[in-house]
């Protein structure tokens, strides 16, 4: 009896999987790709991210190891979760992992993505790369806003000494510490101080509002047939307000700055901001490189939004760890009141005596980057990585949270402990890769000194002026909040006295 045709459909198809099963394993021995957890359709692992990314990531290279090859939709995603990882990319690969993945957040909100931070490596990106170093970074421009930073230091004292009067009270450090890094990188970035809603923004609460969209899960970006939901989520609406606002407020800026130059009124000298600075070199006479309108907003948006939001979550992850520790809090204080010898102010030129105040921030970053995640890059070139084949066009993160916590360089992590940094070289600038919350190589943060001189100051001098506890009989609620950067969710409540010997 003859079996109808399509009988033979089954076997057919079990021999082509057969098939397709061998060449794949073939393929995947030859190349040896990182290993990687088990996928869904459609959309790989997402589901396996979580609403903390950097403590997902962190579990699963327990189990997948420090190297792991993940898929986010649509698009390959290497995790890179140890030392010797963040090395071979940020050091040995340096030059081909230094491009960014294409993100429409970005595109959107950094004029299609011509900002330092998020443009994908290339000769544009060297160009403005080389600007913001050489002409806005640089030690002896960094060095000429001290008295920008040490005034807007002591207004923050002022202020919380109003609060607490004579006596103790409870405050907010957070909006403080928000109020001085945005008000330090405001003048230094645009030549004053933005009142709350002049030039058509609110400063605080836009960069919020930046923060929490980058720290939005974007379902277009890794299923592009998907983009669609955005608009149904209201996402897409919401960006374009964000950017609506951002705009009109970089054309303010940028405009008031004009006026003032066509009148002579510009600053002068190594303390002019950064926007007199752009200006300058925007027909390409000093740079050779003309650089554009929506060039120029994307940078002062660069230095604006990462120079606040990074700098003050960090200071915040530091007062964190300290009221948790009042045996590390009474150790800085007699540093810093005892170098200060009576001073009725800290300076910049007392910073570089205090050593464990430095060891204090350091370990605080060690525990808390603020970018837990370093900003994703991209491979251009097929790469080797740790006996592992990684193809090209493959997403990389860094993991700069789990680095700080891996027992292999850290004794006791979960420890908080700032004697191990004393007499210790390691920093965070970017050669240590035990350490970098601001990143390292090609890609690594330009603003690093600038951020923990700023850190610094504020440290000491409300370390000097104030005695701090957290409030009788609560203790502080560690749960962290999404964003770009990751922060407490709950308030930073302290109760701070005034130290009657400088008063």
């Amino acid at each position: 009896m003859d079996l109808p045709w399509y009988s033979l459909l089954v076997p057919l198809f079990f021999f082509l999987f057969f098939l397709i099963q061998c060449f794949f394993t073939t393929s995947s021995n030859q190349k040896k790709l990182p290993p990687s957890p088990t996928k869904l359709p459609i959309i790989g692992n997402l589901h396996q991210l979580g609403s903390l990314p950097h403590r997902s990531l962190h579990k699963l290279s327990k189990k997948y190891g420090p190297v792991m090859l993940l898929h986010l939709g649509s698009k390959p995603v290497l995790v890179a979760s140890s030392v010797e990882a963040a090395r071979e990319i940020m050091k040995t690969h340096d030059l081909v992992c230094s491009s960014r993945p294409k993100s429409s957040f970005a595109d959107k909100l950094f004029y299609g993505s011509r900002d330092v931070g998020f443009s994908p490596y290339g000769e544009y990106w060297r160009q403005i790369k080389s600007i913001v170093v050489l002409h806005l970074l640089n030690n002896r421009r960094v060095q000429s806003y001290r008295d920008i930073r040490e005034e807007e230091t002591s207004n923050m004292i002022d202020k919380i000494r109003q609060e607490c009067g004579s006596s103790s009270s409870v405050i907010d450090l957070r909006d403080h510490f928000c109020f001085l890094t945005c008000n330090i990188i405001s003048r230094v970035a645009l030549g004053r101080k933005y009142d709350e809603g002049e030039g058509g923004m609110n400063a605080k609460v836009t960069l919020d509002e930046l923060g929490e969209l980058f720290g939005t899960f974007n379902i277009g970006d890794y299923i592009p047939l998907l983009e669609w939901v955005n608009k149904l989520t209201g996402l897409d609406t919401k960006m374009e307000k964000v950017a609506k606002s951002l705009d009109t407020f970089l054309e303010c800026v940028i405009e008031e700055h004009i006026i003032k130059n066509n009148k002579g009124e510009y600053s002068t000298g190594e303390a002019k901001d950064f926007v007199d600075v752009l200006l300058e070199v925007q027909n390409g006479k000093e740079t050779g490189f003309p650089l554009q309108r929506d060039s120029l907003k994307a940078i002062i948006l660069d230095i604006f939004s990462g120079g606040t939001d990074t700098t003050y979550t960090a200071l915040e992850w530091v007062m964190t760890e300290l009221l948790m520790h009042p045996r590390a809090m009474e150790k800085l204080q007699n540093e810093v009141r005892g170098l200060a010898q009576g001073k009725a102010e800290i300076t910049e030129d007392d910073l570089g005596y205090m050593q464990y105040l430095k060891a204090v921030i350091k370990e605080s970053l060690r525990l808390h980057p603020p970018i837990p995640l370093l900003v994703p890059r991209e491979s251009i070139e097929d790469i080797k990585l740790l006996g592992y084949q990684i193809p090209a066009k493959t997403g990389v993160i860094i993991n700069a949270w789990s680095i700080g916590r891996d027992p292999l360089s850290w004794e006791n992590p979960e420890e908080y402990r700032p004697e191990r940094f004393l007499n210790s070289n390691i920093d965070v600038k970017g050669l240590n890769f035990e350490l970098i919350p601001f990143g390292a190589g090609r890609r690594g943060c330009p603003g690093t000194g600038f951020a923990i001189v700023v850190i610094e100051l504020a440290l000491a001098r409300i370390v000097h002026k104030f005695n701090l506890a957290l409030p009788k009989g609560e203790e502080l609620d560690m749960t962290e909040c999404t964003g770009l950067t990751i922060r407490r969710i709950s308030p930073m409540l302290a109760v701070a006295t005034p130290c009657s010997s400088y008063y």
